[in-house]
C-alpha cells in the first residue's frame, strides 16, 4: 500500500526556504533558480526522511531536480570509490541529460558524476568507474553488465532513483531492474519519478519498495493547464503531409516543432517526405540512428538550426529541449500515457504551448483511452478547405485481405543453386571395400608386404 500526498498548489517559496546545503544554493543562485516547482517543494521533505518515494508531476515541471536535490543534500563525503547514489534511466539521451543537471548542481561540491549506456564500448566506460564515483547514471542493461563483471560495485548505494519508471518497464527493462536489486544492499532508499504511473507500475513498487510514500503534484495522466490541445481528423499518411505542411506555414508560432510518429520507419518516411521543401531545416531521431546522429539531431535542434524535429516515442523521454513552441501527434500513440508526455514536451516551466493531433478512423479506440487518461474530451476542428485531401492509401496502409476460415497454403520451397550434387568421393555407396583395387588406384601397381 502506499501512503499518498496529493499537493496541486503550495505556498510560495523559495528553494532558500528548502533545508540545503550552502554548495547547493550557491550552484542554484549560480543558474538564476529562485523558486521549485510544486513536485521540487512537495516531495523535498519526504525523500529527506529517507522514505521510499514515489513522485508523480507532468512533464516539463521540474522532476530532474526534484531527486537530484534531496540526493545531493545528503550526501557525505567518502574515500571509497563505488556509487552512493544510482539513477536508472531508459535512454542513453536521459542519461546525458541527468549527468548534465547533476554537473551544474555540484560546481561547489566534490562530486564526481558519471554515464553509462549501451551501444558504445563497455571497456571504456568500466574504466570510467573504476576510477570512482559518487554518482552513476545509466540504463538498466549497460548498469547490469558493468556490475556483472565486476567493474561496478553497488553494494555501497544508499539512494536509488528510477526516473520515467512506467517507460523503463514498458521497454522490457523489469528483468533487467529485478537483477540490478540482487546487487544491491537491502538498506538502502528507493525513488520512483514519472509523469503517469499505470496498474503494472503500481503492482511492481509495491512488491519491490517499503510502504513508499506517494507525492502527486497534480493527478497521473492530468494534462498541462498551459496547453491548448487540438484535434484533426484526417484520413491517411499523404493528408497528413499535405496537413503538416499547412500548420507549418500558417500557425502563429511554428519556429520549434516537434513531430511525433508511430515507428522508426515512418519517421524516416515521413523525413523524407519534408526534407524537400524544408531544406537543412528538419531532422529526424529514433533508436535505430547512431549515437552521435542522435546527440547532433537533439542540439541542431535546441540551438534553432533545425525548425522542426521528426521522433519516435521512445525518444521522447530524453530530449531535452527548451522553448518547444509547437507539439503535433503526426500519428497517434498507442498507449495513452505516451500522449501525456508527448504533449508535455511543450507548454513547459509555465509557459504557454500547443499540441495538435491528427487522428483517423483506425484511431478511435487509442483517442478513447486517452480521453479517459486525462478525464477530457479532445476538441476538434474542420480541416482547412485549402487543404487537399486524398483518398489514396500507400501500401503500408492497405488493408489485408483475410478470407474466414481458410488456412493459407505455404508455397513448396523451391531448391535453388545453392544446392549442389556431392562429389563423387564424398557420396556414401554401400560396397565392399576392396583393398587391392584400391591400391592399384592409388599407386597404378598392387602394393605388396615385405619379407
Amino acid at each position: 500500500s502506499f501512503l499518498s500526498v496529493t499537493l496541486r498548489k503550495i505556498f510560495p517559496m523559495t528553494f532558500r526556504d528548502l533545508n540545503l546545503k550552502k554548495p547547493l544554493w550557491n550552484a542554484l543562485d549560480d543558474l538564476g533558480y529562485e523558486t521549485p516547482t510544486t513536485i521540487q517543494a512537495a516531495s523535498f521533505n519526504v525523500m529527506m526522511s529517507g522514505k521510499d518515494t514515489i513522485g508523480i508531476a507532468q512533464t516539463g515541471t521540474g522532476k530532474t531536480l526534484a531527486y537530484i536535490l534531496p540526493c545531493l543534500c545528503m550526501w557525505k563525503f567518502s574515500k571509497d570509490p563505488h556509487p552512493q547514489i544510482l539513477i536508472i534511466v531508459p535512454t542513453r539521451e536521459l542519461v546525458a541529460q541527468v549527468v548534465r543537471e547533476v554537473e551544474k548542481l555540484t560546481p561547489y561540491m566534490n562530486v564526481a558524476v558519471g554515464g553509462v549506456y549501451g551501444g558504445t564500448n563497455m571497456n571504456t566506460q568500466a574504466a570510467m568507474v573504476l576510477q570512482g564515483l559518487d554518482v552513476l547514471v545509466g540504463t538498466p542493461g549497460r548498469i547490469l553488465d558493468l556490475a556483472a563483471n565486476g567493474s561496478l560495485q553497488l553494494k555501497h548505494a544508499k539512494k536509488v532513483v528510477i526516473d520515467e519508471v512506467d517507460e523503463t518497464l514498458s521497454l522490457g527493462f523489469r528483468a533487467q531492474l529485478l537483477r540490478i536489486f540482487e546487487f544491491l544492499p537491502v538498506k538502502r532508499q528507493n525513488m520512483v519519478f514519472s509523469a503517469t504511473l499505470s496498474e503494472e507500475v503500481s503492482d511492481f513498487l509495491e512488491a519491490n519498495f517499503t510502504v513508499p510514500v506517494r507525492v502527486e503534484a497534480a493527478r497521473s495522466g492530468t494534462a498541462l493547464a498551459q496547453i491548448d490541445q487540438i484535434g484533426y481528423r484526417v484520413p491517411n499518411f499523404l493528408s497528413k503531409v499535405q496537413m503538416l505542411h499547412h500548420l507549418l506555414e500558417n500557425t502563429v508560432d511554428s519556429s520549434k516543432v516537434l513531430v511525433f510518429v508511430q515507428s522508426r520507419a515512418l519517421a524516416d518516411m515521413l523525413f523524407e517526405e519534408m526534407e524537400s521543401s524544408l531544406l537543412n531545416s528538419v531532422g529526424v531521431i529514433h533508436s535505430n540512428k547512431a549515437q552521435n546522429f542522435r546527440f547532433n539531431s537533439v542540439q541542431n535542434f535546441q540551438t534553432g538550426v533545425f525548425r522542426v524535429l521528426i521522433a519516435t516515442d521512445l525518444i521522447a523521454r530524453g530530449i531535452d529541449v527548451t522553448d518547444v513552441t509547437l507539439v503535433i501527434n503526426f500519428d497517434i500513440p498507442e498507449i495513452p500515457e505516451n500522449y501525456i508526455h508527448r504533449i508535455g514536451r511543450t507548454g513547459r516551466a509555465d509557459k504557454n504551448g500547443v499540441a495538435i493531433t491528427f487522428v483517423s478512423e483506425k484511431d478511435a479506440d487509442a483517442l478513447s483511452k486517452i480521453e479517459s487518461l486525462m478525464q477530457q474530451e479532445l476538441p476538434f476542428t474542420e480541416v482547412p478547405s485549402e487543404v487537399e485531401m486524398t483518398d489514396e492509401l500507400l501500401e503500408f496502409e492497405k488493408p489485408v485481405a483475410q478470407i474466414p476460415g481458410k488456412l493459407l497454403k505455404l508455397a513448396k520451397r523451391e531448391v535453388g543453386p545453392a544446392f549442389h550434387e556431392k562429389k563423387a568421393k564424398n557420396k556414401k555407396v554401400n560396397v565392399r571395400y576392396d583393398h587391392k583395387k584400391a591400391m592399384m588406384d592409388k599407386y597404378g601397381k598392387p602394393k605388396r608386404k615385405r619379407n
